[in-house]
This record gives C-alpha cells, sequence and structure tokens, in this order.
C-alpha cells in the first residue's frame, strides 16, 4: 500500500471505466488527502457524494473549498526557494518526490508541502490557508530567483514531460489502457487488478486482472514542420485514411521543435510509426514518438 507521507497519481472513474479526473492522493495517516483539478472540483465532489452515500462503510470527507489555497513552484531552483519559508531543521534534501507533510511556512501555521508538480522538473506544491497566501506568494516572489509564470508556461513543460491535461488528453469517454495510464492500478498482481473493486473495473480488465483490449491508445508525435494543434486529424503515412486526432499541441522551447500529442488506432501506436498531420489544411509528414519528449528531472534522496 501507499506508505504514510507518501503519494501518487490516481485516476477517478465513472461507472463505463472513463476517466473523470486525475488526482495527487497523498497517505497523511489518518485520512487521504487529495487534490483534484479545479476546473473539475464541483463535479468530483458531487460524484464523490454520490458514492459516499452508497458505501455501507464509515467514511467522511471535508471539502476545503476557499478556506485552503495552493501554489506550485517548479524547476531547479525551487528547493532553495521554498527552504528559505521552511521551519529551521526541515529537511529538504531527504524529501523523496511525490511524498508530503504538514509544516509551517513563513511560520504560519495549518499548511503542508508536497514534493510534486507538474512540469517534469523538481518542484512543490504548497497549500495554506486562503488568508495567508497572498503573503507568502509575495515572501516567495521577494526571492530574485523565483519568477511569476502562468499556464501557458506550465502547458508546454507539462507536454514536454508527456503528461496529460485533463478536458484535453483525458476525458470521461476514454480509460486508463486507452490513455497510458493503466499503471495508475498497479501492477498484474497488485489488489486493484486482481480484486477490482472500483468504478468501470469490468470495462478495464479482464476476469483475471489483465488489462482488456483497446481499439485507440495515446502517443507521441513528433517531426513534422508546424505546431499540430488540438484537433487536427491524424492519417497514416499514405494520407489517405484517417487514425486519430490531436488532443494536444506546441512548440517545445526546450527541443526548438513542434510536439504533440494524441489517440491513434492501436496497430499504429508503435514509436516510429510513420503517419500524416492535416496542419491547417495541408498533409505533413511525422511519426509516432515515445514520451516524455523532455527528459524529465524529478528529485531523488542521495543515496
Amino acid at each position: 500500500g501507499l506508505g504514510e507521507g507518501s503519494g501518487c497519481l490516481s485516476l477517478v472513474t465513472n461507472e463505463q471505466g472513463g476517466i473523470l479526473d486525475d488526482t495527487v492522493i497523498t497517505n497523511a495517516g489518518d485520512h487521504i488527502y487529495m487534490v483534484v483539478n479545479g476546473a473539475t472540483k464541483f463535479g468530483d465532489m458531487k460524484h464523490f457524494q454520490e458514492q459516499m452515500d452508497k458505501f455501507d462503510g464509515d467514511v467522511t470527507m471535508e471539502y476545503l473549498e476557499d478556506s485552503m489555497q495552493l501554489l506550485a513552484i517548479q524547476g531547479p531552483g525551487a528547493a532553495e526557494a521554498v527552504k528559505k519559508l521552511l521551519p529551521s531543521g526541515f529537511d529538504l534534501a531527504k524529501m523523496a518526490f511525490m511524498t508530503g507533510v504538514e509544516t509551517t511556512l513563513d511560520g504560519i501555521d495549518g499548511c503542508r508541502i508536497t514534493r510534486c508538480g507538474y512540469t517534469g522538473e523538481d518542484g512543490f506544491e504548497i497549500a495554506m490557508p486562503a488568508d495567508n497566501a497572498e503573503s507568502i506568494a509575495s515572501k516567495l516572489l521577494s526571492d530574485p530567483a523565483v519568477n511569476a509564470t502562468g499556464l501557458g508556461a506550465r502547458d508546454s513543460l507539462r507536454l514536454e514531460a508527456g503528461l496529460c491535461l485533463y478536458g484535453h488528453d483525458l476525458n470521461e469517454t476514454i480509460n486508463p489502457v486507452e490513455a497510458t495510464l493503466a499503471w495508475t492500478m498497479g501492477g498484474p498482481k497488485g489488489r486493484c487488478r486482481k480484486e477490482g473493486g472500483f468504478l468501470g473495473a469490468e470495462h478495464i480488465l479482464k476476469p483475471d486482472g489483465k488489462l482488456q483490449k483497446v481499439t485507440k491508445k495515446r502517443v507521441g508525435i513528433m517531426g513534422m514542420k508546424a505546431p499540430a494543434r488540438e484537433g487536427a486529424e491524424i492519417y497514416d503515412a499514405t494520407g489517405e485514411n484517417k487514425i486519430g486526432d490531436v488532443t494536444s499541441g506546441t512548440f517545445s522551447p526546450c527541443l526548438k521543435a513542434p510536439i504533440a500529442m494524441g489517440y491513434v488506432e492501436t496497430p499504429l501506436a508503435k514509436a516510429g510509426t510513420e503517419i500524416s498531420l492535416k496542419i491547417r489544411g495541408k498533409m505533413q509528414k511525422a511519426a509516432i514518438t515515445k514520451m516524455p519528449f523532455v527528459e524529465s528531472r524529478y528529485y531523488r534522496v542521495p543515496e
């Protein structure tokens, strides 16, 4: 199971096995701490409450709503910047990636720090009481090494890292196998795969715990001359047969080249497969490629 203080990416599924949301859950000891997507939070809370009403057991949920705020600080200098807000004696060097703990930040109680993020870099998501969010953000930004940034930068970084954006690369009609996120259910001998027991499991797993076959899979795409944006059509190498659609695309600042993510028919999802993209009405040659596009640099505790 998930050790105390450890977190992981998890998926919320519906009765058909489609993905309602992707979320980070952390074992916080006597409870599970969960961060959902802001754009889906109201639907998530409604879904959780509906499932709790059906559940014959002892479980409660506390929705933090507007009482807490979340800030993300990412990149190679994130640890040095965050360290200045932490209590003396807090050893960030021993804090592994995807672990979290309650702490004080800049002397403020009721905060939480998790070593995670959605950029492929080392970084942290820090939660604090809403009344203190502005002061903590201002303190971070007073550091010359820290710059304010927005979702555009986050989007290019997460795509370079091969990470999905809900509502684009994931939605209620796409299941974990199609999204190549079956690893969130653990290995074939794990309890989740063996027992199922989650919503839509019968549409995702065979009775023996093996993955059901799917007709399409999420892939990375490179080699085109111009960026392929969401909705661009994907064709086979001949350019005659449509095989899928692009769900995310941009010009990679790190690679200085266009990159994209999308879904194609399973037989053509193998890395190296030549394809064609219809970009602004014109066909461009491209190829299926492995992800991440840029090697991730998540933090590892020194041995």
